[in-house]
């Protein structure tokens, strides 16, 4: 049942991810409109609300927050911020929309999936990739039962290129920050959960990221509770571009995805086949499933529907994610019970 015409949204954050979301909903989403954006970065907020004809720039989230217009908010504030902002939205009855990660530590996003759940508002968690076409289309390939029992799932994740040291010392790490989006998809297609996790890493692209404490490559495997099992390599830099696949193998078949191509033609000569390298930017590969994901969160508030990402998907995430982490530093398997 409906019961808003339209939602009225408010961001709070507008660096890359906090753009993209509000050029969705300012451009392409006609049932919400977006009056309200906060940064304490002012002037890229300002940027930002001229271009886009929002009408309420604030420097201060508190402001944004507190403002009665506002049903729902849209959560791009570096992560350190996430919980006091979940937090203040619940108690002023706001829906919330969070990107990932929720919290670095467990114990702080137990306490605000706690406080959601008593004020009875809706969130959602921003696991992007699960919208993206391709990946959407083998999670419904294993739901349907086309491969049979699900055995072996292996996903490649490569950067094109590692962010700069300041954001390695915010972002909790390469587990924490650019894993984590594989261990979601490997709950979300196994459709089951990781039980044990045994990780290795190394400093093998940029020694600023070994001082920081961090590692730029890893290869992590996993152990589902239905038996299945899964690996996962990551690197932050792959010089061909932006390296995103996966492959799940079951009891009745296989089915898998490649990389998205700038342009579809191959090249056949004495040399040879050539063909486009991947494309080189998080944003060019995952452009739709970021519209995807929010106008699912918007059209289920509007219509009082279930949301596809729960507080507890963000919650089992960064426990996979810690646990390869400490996989790491002790060179031994973890069981996630040990993290939960």
């Amino acid at each position: 049942m409906i019961y808003m015409n339209t939602l009225k949204l408010g961001i709070i954050g507008a660096g890359r991810i906090g753009k993209v979301h509000a050029t969705s909903i300012s451009q392409r989403i006609e049932q919400a409109e977006l009056i309200a954006i906060a940064d304490p970065d002012i002037e890229e907020a300002k940027q930002l609300g001229e271009k886009l004809g929002i009408p309420m720039v604030l420097e201060n989230p508190l402001e944004l927050l507190q403002h009665a217009d506002i049903d729902a908010v849209i959560i791009c504030s570096p992560t350190d911020t996430h919980t006091n902002y979940i937090k203040l939205a619940a108690s002023k009855k706001k829906h919330i929309f969070c990107e990932k990660p929720i919290d670095l530590d467990l114990h702080k996003i137990k306490n605000v999936l706690d406080i959601v759940q008593t004020t009875g508002i809706r969130m959602m968690v921003g696991f992007n990739r699960r919208f993206d076409p391709n990946f959407a289309k083998i999670e419904a390939l294993v739901s349907e039962g086309k491969i049979g029992d699900p055995q072996i799932l292996k996903i490649t994740s490569r950067d094109p290129g590692p962010p700069p040291p300041h954001y390695i010392k915010s972002s909790g790490g390469l587990f924490l920050d650019m894993a984590i989006h594989d261990f979601d998809m490997a709950r979300f297609i196994v459709h089951d959960e990781v039980v044990e996790v045994y990780s290795k890493g190394a400093v093998l692209i940029d020694d600023e990221i070994g001082k920081l404490g961090d590692i730029d490559t890893a290869i992590t495997t996993l152990q589902f509770k239905n038996g299945a099992m899964g690996v996962i390599d990551n690197t932050r830099k792959a010089v061909y571009g932006y390296d995103q696949r996966l492959e799940i193998f079951g009891s009745k078949g296989m089915a898998k995805i490649d990389n998205n191509l700038p342009e579809n033609h191959e090249l056949f000569d004495g040399f040879g086949s050539h063909k486009s390298l991947p494309l080189n930017f998080f944003m060019d590969r995952y452009t739709e499933s970021y519209y995807l994901e929010m106008l699912e969160f918007i059209t289920a508030i509007l219509k009082d529907e279930p949301l596809s990402v729960s507080g507890n998907d963000g919650l089992m995430s960064v426990a996979i994610a810690l646990a390869a982490k400490k996989s790491v530093a002790e060179k031994r398997p973890v069981r996630i019970e040990e993290i939960l």
